[in-house]
């Protein structure tokens, strides 16, 4: 999915919003990118500098806000994130931001997802999936949903812009509407819902298969001012 929308790397100056534990950031580094990681959490950035440092790669992680970077204008070929953009405050800051980091002809990939909507189909998998774990039948979820997480799901959804749901064609209405354009959305994730499979029972991995999930690759314009 990166080389599909960013191309190879060949050392291209890319941003990774959110990084976390570096996860996206070292798959960047990986293809080729020049990458440098930005996450307000010094937990995770001290666990994704391990990581660099026991694959001896040079990539560089640094605390910031995803909405206000502090970076420079025009310095950026590509920028990434990956579920960040349902917990953004506002959206609509957030991309100018990026856009305002991004070179002319830079390019943007957000993926995210829809993950307050659910379907029929995926409410009674999820029942089935809950049902069957509990009774033995099924292999739990590495990732338990306590009380206590989705207490603090539910917080931070009360918060942010898409309390509704991040729906592809709402973040990508906001994008062209920062400015962005050949703005593209790609909800072809066969290949990741099978690699994730391998790790979830049956039944999980079809309620993973039935939301809506989406990455969006957007460009600034080479004549943005």
């Amino acid at each position: 999915m990166f080389t599909q929308h960013l191309g190879k790397g060949d050392g291209r100056a890319a941003l990774d919003l959110a990084s976390g534990t570096g996860v996206v950031s070292h798959l960047m580094d990986d293809l080729g990118f020049r990458v440098t990681g930005l996450d307000w959490s010094e937990t995770m950035l001290a666990l994704a500098r391990a990581k660099a440092k026991s694959r001896g790669r040079t990539i560089s992680f640094r605390m910031g806000d995803a909405e206000n970077t502090m970076e420079p204008d025009d310095h950026y070929d590509v920028v990434v994130n990956r579920h960040l953009v349902w917990t953004l405050v506002n959206p609509a800051g957030a991309f100018a931001e990026w856009f305002r980091v991004l070179k002319p002809g830079g390019t943007l990939l957000i993926i995210d997802g829809d993950f307050v909507n659910s379907t029929l189909r995926e409410r009674i998998l999820s029942k089935l999936a809950g049902w069957g774990q509990r009774l033995g039948w099924l292999k739990s979820d590495a990732v338990s949903n306590s009380p206590e997480m989705m207490a603090i799901h539910r917080s931070i959804l009360s918060r942010v812009y898409f309390r509704d749901g991040a729906r592809a064609d709402a973040v990508a209405d906001l994008l062209m509407r920062s400015g962005f354009a050949d703005i593209s959305i790609d909800t072809r994730f066969g290949d990741i819902h099978r690699t994730q499979a391998r790790n979830w029972n049956v039944l999980k991995s079809m309620v993973r298969k039935s939301q809506h999930r989406y990455a969006i690759r957007a460009v600034k314009p080479e004549n943005a001012v």
